[in-house]
């Protein structure tokens, strides 16, 4: 059967996760300043959370799934207050909006497999590494880059072992990172159009899927 999940003041959902420890719960955000908790099992808004921004790019439960962070489109000359945003999950308390200080838009977020790290895919072509613990800091040292965003939407991902960092590039291509040295290891050149993600098999390591601006799908292997 069919369930909707719907309220009065609607927006266009463009990011969904579901939470890691409770799988009947997700939190869902898009174009409104909202992110809103759902769980499936009545159809209701546990919670929501609330920022001064007009869209949600990308969300991401950090272990446990007591906190989570929204990276956002709020960004401008003077300041990159908000751009990304951590929030207590059962209070919807804000934690912490000043995670990221340069001033570019963060269109994906990634958790590393077995360290206390994720990866924000920022639009200055590069990706930045930061701490899972608050405060959050930053990885000054380590700087993923070499692919292009150009306002893109592009995904990335760590592989299973988490020894590599995958991204699209607006070009076409595949980017594979080694995690540890922030080296390019090798690129495909697998599509026409934008390659806006990449994602391993979460089974079988050495099957990835990328896909296109244009709707293409393509496996790898």
């Amino acid at each position: 059967g069919k369930q909707l999940f719907s309220s009065k003041n609607e927006f266009r959902i463009s990011a969904l996760k579901f939470h890691p420890t409770e799988s009947n719960i997700f939190i869902c955000g898009g174009f409104s300043p909202e992110v809103k908790s759902w769980d499936i099992r009545t159809s209701k808004v546990l919670r929501v959370y609330k920022a001064a921004v007009q869209q949600t790019l990308d969300m991401l439960f950090l272990p446990e799934g007591k906190e989570f962070l929204t990276s956002t489109d709020a960004v401008s000359r003077d300041s990159a207050d908000r751009t990304i945003i951590a929030w207590d999950f059962q209070s919807a308390a804000k934690i912490s909006n000043q995670i990221f200080h340069e001033r570019y838009t963060c269109p994906s977020l990634t958790l590393h497999p077995k360290e206390s790290v994720f990866v924000a895919q920022t639009n200055g072509n590069y990706m930045a590494l930061f701490s899972v613990q608050r405060p959050y800091r930053i990885n000054k040292k380590k700087r993923y880059e070499g692919h292009k965003v150009e306002g893109f939407a592009v995904g990335c991902e760590f592989s299973p072992d988490g020894t590599l960092l995958v991204t699209g590039s607006s070009d076409g291509k595949v980017f594979f990172y080694n995690y540890h040295t922030a080296r390019i290891i090798r690129t495909l050149s697998a599509h026409k159009e934008a390659c806006v993600n990449a994602i391993f098999h979460p089974v079988l390591p050495s099957l990835l899927a990328t896909c296109d601006w244009a709707g293409e799908v393509k496996i790898w292997q």
